[in-house]
């Protein structure tokens, strides 16, 4: 089934759009809470919350881009799992991604004047100019959580390179947003 078919399913509060959603983004949303949790029993509730969330979310939402909509809902699902599952503890594979990432936007003043909405458009009109192999590879670290080998693997890259390509966005990034006056 065609993903306008499903949304308008949710419009219409039919149940069989969870079905539907279900059949065909399970392993998606699935493999997005992975990345991000460890634990197979907190991805599957992931999954499944996920899908209350977007049942509460169309309507009102009507979403051009369902499948980008079902992964952005389930990646903030389990971002938020791990929040309350590593409450009074750090998770290490996290913490390598928000130190590269620290790198970049280390003072806390500055993400005071930015919302997070401000910052995802500042790093969206960034991804615009870069090459398609870097942005991808960006994406998949920085978005999906990917692992280095997994991407190397994907991509056929060198695990080397593929280090190489996200120091280098990191620092094009870094240049970006001090061309717009935020660093």
């Amino acid at each position: 089934m065609d993903d306008l078919h499903i949304v308008s399913l949710y419009l219409k509060r039919d149940e069989q759009a969870l079905k539907e959603t279900d059949d065909k983004y399970r392993r998606l949303c699935f493999a997005i809470a992975k990345n991000i949790l460890a634990d197979t029993e907190d991805c599957c509730e992931c999954v499944n919350d996920t899908y209350m969330a977007v049942w509460n979310s169309i309507p009102p939402n009507k979403p051009d881009n369902f499948k980008a909509y079902i992964a952005k809902t389930a990646r903030n699902t389990a971002l938020k799992r791990l929040e309350f599952n590593m409450a009074d503890k750090r998770n290490p594979s996290m913490s390598v991604f928000l130190d590269e990432i620290g790198e970049i936007i280390a003072d806390e003043s500055v993400l005071a004047d930015i919302s997070a909405q401000e910052l995802g458009q500042l790093i969206n009109k960034f991804l615009k100019n870069e090459k398609a192999d870097s942005r991808n590879v960006f994406i998949l670290r920085y978005w999906y959580f990917h692992s280095i080998s997994e991407i190397s693997a994907k991509y056929n890259f060198s695990e080397s390179k593929v280090k190489s390509m996200l120091f280098n966005s990191r620092k094009r990034l870094e240049k970006f947003l001090r061309q717009e006056g935020y660093l």
